[in-house]
């Protein structure tokens, strides 16, 4: 038969009472190309398995003290990286007792007396799946220094992402803004790392206030990035970069009304950023001078107005997503308001929120969890929304980004 296998001989034991059966077959193996250890018993050989690792094992069934089969489950129960291929020498030809020596871990069978013919065939057997063994062993290896070299970007990546949404959270700094004759209360809650929703507000001068919620597609690190780059082009400490203002007379700047500020997005999105990206937003300017809010809606859901009485309003036209139509043309609407009436604008995490008997949290469940709130603070009117959508919907953990603006007027 030759040599085994390329490189170092297999490693065969050997175990039988017999001296005269052990010697023949260790001669046998060794003509062949084998490396063989015998072993009278099988006490001692398996104190010889613990202590190294054997490609073959070839041992007889009917043995004093530990049988063969014994021997087998023991040898089973072995901690070793490599696959032994264990053959029992019996005399046993029923199917129960062959069956038990299956149960107990044996390969194969061979006879006695051992044909060498036979022996050979059952070696060959065992190379075959021994070599099978080694490849599946040395690919699981691969898969597994693939993995931890996975598990390691993984790491990285979301070590990443957790800098980046904290990043993140300081563009909604201030999760309540007192402007004197308006408050403001923000809240953002991201379904990952990191999200696509943005929320926010600016003073405009002694008598106006911008606030304005925003829903980026997708999610993930490019929405991220695009709230990130959006919320530079709403900023209040610069008016020279907000693109709700235009350059006036004398190097001033004057607020555009909400519906030229949503075509001025739209032409950013398809003329210059370009991206596959597109978002939804409210825009809304409440005037305490004029006792008026003007708003527009672009394929956000639609704002609600929760009046001093508890009542609660749907305001909004509708309109496109803003970066999907050229040219798009965006209506608004003026809605007086009196004090202690409240603006409140949501993302679409609000409103599509699946609920387990079907359906979603909808406008229905959002009105009837502002007026349930209406008179708590901002703030605390956002946590009871977070935990009204929580309760109806099974669980804390949302499948889209929350987001929430509440205006306080007085």
């Amino acid at each position: 038969m030759g040599q085994p296998s390329i490189g170092a001989p297999r490693h065969v034991l050997v175990v039988d009472d017999s001296r005269a059966q052990r010697l023949m077959l260790s001669m046998q193996l060794s003509r062949w190309g084998y490396q063989v250890t015998d072993c009278g018993n099988a006490t001692a050989a398996l104190d010889l398995c613990r202590a190294q690792a054997f490609d073959i094992v070839i041992s007889d069934w009917m043995m004093p003290g530990l049988t063969g089969l014994e021997f087998c489950r023991e040898f089973r129960a072995l901690d070793h990286e490599s696959y032994g291929y264990f053959i029992l020498l019996t005399s046993k030809s029923e199917t129960t007792e062959i069956a038990d020596g299956l149960e107990a871990g044996a390969d194969d069978f061979l006879t006695k007396p051992v044909a060498s013919n036979e022996l050979r065939a059952r070696l060959r057997a065992g190379e075959r799946m021994l070599a099978m063994q080694a490849e599946l062993l040395a690919k699981n290896r691969v898969i597994a220094s693939t993995l931890a070299e996975l598990q390691g970007i993984y790491d990285s990546l979301d070590r990443d992402l957790i800098e980046a949404r904290k990043l993140q959270q300081t563009l909604v700094r201030d999760r309540v803004r007192d402007y004197g004759w308006a408050t403001v209360s923000l809240m953002l809650r991201n379904s990952g790392r990191v999200g696509g929703d943005l929320v926010g507000s600016f003073r405009v001068d002694d008598n106006r206030v911008a606030v304005y919620s925003i829903d980026v597609s997708g999610h993930g690190v490019a929405s991220a990035m695009m709230t990130a780059r959006l919320a530079g082009f709403l900023t209040g400490s610069s008016p020279e970069q907000n693109l709700a203002f235009q350059k006036g007379p004398r190097g001033t700047h004057v607020l555009l009304p909400p519906e030229a500020v949503a075509q001025r997005f739209n032409r950013l999105m398809l003329e210059e950023i370009q991206a596959e990206q597109y978002f939804t937003m409210v825009f809304a300017v409440a005037d305490r001078a004029a006792r008026q809010i003007s708003l527009v809606q672009a394929g956000h859901p639609h704002p609600m107005m929760i009046r001093a009485s508890g009542q609660v309003e749907r305001l909004g036209r509708g309109g496109l997503p803003i970066g999907l139509v050229p040219d798009a043309s965006y209506d608004w609407q003026d809605i007086p308001f009196a004090p202690g009436d409240r603006l409140v604008l949501v993302s679409d995490g609000v409103t599509e929120c699946p609920l387990p008997a079907g359906g979603d949290f909808g406008e229905d469940g959002l009105a009837a969890s502002l007026r349930a709130s209406a008179r708590l603070s901002g703030a605390d009117l956002l946590e009871s929304l977070i935990w009204d959508i929580a309760r109806e919907s099974g669980s804390d953990s949302f499948a889209d980004d929350v987001s929430a603006v509440v205006l306080d007027l007085s």
